[in-house]
C-alpha cells in the first residue's frame, strides 16, 4: 500500500495554485481569442452543433480560424487538413521543449498535459523553467497554467458560439483577438531563431495573401519553420566547440 506524503501533497497543491495565479492576468487575452473564435465559427456558416463540437474537440483557436474560410469556400479536404496541420506545427516544437522537464510523469499525465497545452501557458512555463529547471513540482505548476487556459478559452468560445448573433461588430473583437496573438509573439523574439521564423512567415503571409485556397498561409508557415531551423543551425555552428 502506497504511503501518503502530506508535505509532498501540500507542495503539489501549492505549485498548482501558483500556476493558476500566474495565468490569471492572461485571462482577458485568452477570453478575447476564444470569443472571437466562437463568433467566427457561427458566422462562417457552421451549425450550432458543428461549432460546439469543433470547439470541444479541436481546442486550437488559430487552426480553427485558419480553416473556417476554407470550409465556407468549399475547399478540398486535403487543403483544410494540411492547413490545420501546418498552423499547429508549433506544438511539435512545444512537445520537444516539454519532453525533458515532464519526462518523469506517467504517460497518462503527459497525454493529458499535451492536450491541455496552449501558447500562453507554454510561454509562462518556459520562463519559469529557465529560472527553476529542477523544480520537482513543475508538472503540477504546468497543470495549473494549462487548466486555466483550457477553462477560460472554452467558456469564452462557447459564449461566442451561443451569442454570435447578438454580439455587434462594433465591439471590435477581431482587433482584440489580434492583440491577444501579438502578446504571444513578443516573448518569442527573445530568441533569434524564433524571431527569424516570425519575420519570414509574417512577410510571406502578407505577400501571398491573395493566393487561392489560402495556400499562401501554408507556404508562409513552412518558410518560417525553415528559417527558424536554419538560424538555429547557424548559431549552433558558431558556438565555440560545436561539431563541424
Amino acid at each position: 500500500m502506497t504511503q501518503q506524503n502530506p508535505q509532498l501533497d501540500a507542495d503539489r497543491r501549492a505549485a498548482f495554485r501558483r500556476g493558476v495565479r500566474e495565468m490569471l492576468p492572461m485571462m482577458p487575452a485568452i477570453a478575447a481569442w476564444g470569443l472571437v473564435t466562437g463568433v467566427a465559427m457561427v458566422q462562417s456558416g457552421l451549425t450550432l452543433a458543428q461549432a460546439l463540437g469543433l470547439s470541444a474537440l479541436a481546442y486550437a483557436g488559430s487552426a480553427q480560424l485558419a480553416v473556417l474560410p476554407l470550409f465556407a469556400g468549399g475547399s478540398p479536404v486535403w487543403v483544410i487538413v494540411l492547413t490545420a496541420i501546418m498552423v499547429n506545427l508549433r506544438f511539435v516544437i512545444y512537445s520537444a521543449v516539454l519532453y525533458r522537464p515532464l519526462a518523469h510523469l506517467s504517460w497518462r499525465r503527459r497525454l493529458m498535459l499535451g492536450y491541455l497545452t496552449g501558447d500562453i501557458g507554454f510561454v509562462i512555463f518556459s520562463r519559469r523553467l529557465h529560472e527553476e529547471p529542477e523544480w520537482p513540482q513543475r508538472g503540477d505548476y504546468f497543470l495549473g497554467l494549462s487548466s486555466v487556459n483550457w477553462v477560460v478559452w472554452h467558456v469564452a468560445s462557447f459564449t461566442g458560439i451561443l451569442l454570435a448573433a447578438r454580439i455587434p461588430r462594433e465591439w471590435g473583437l477581431e482587433l482584440a483577438g489580434t492583440l491577444a496573438l501579438l502578446a504571444l509573439l513578443v516573448p518569442f523574439f527573445a530568441r533569434r531563431p524564433a524571431a527569424a521564423g516570425v519575420l519570414v512567415s509574417g512577410s510571406i503571409a502578407v505577400m501571398c495573401y491573395d493566393w487561392p485556397l489560402r495556400l499562401g498561409l501554408v507556404v508562409a508557415i513552412g518558410c518560417g519553420l525553415a528559417a527558424a531551423l536554419l538560424v538555429e543551425r547557424m548559431l549552433h555552428k558558431a558556438q565555440p566547440g560545436a561539431a563541424t
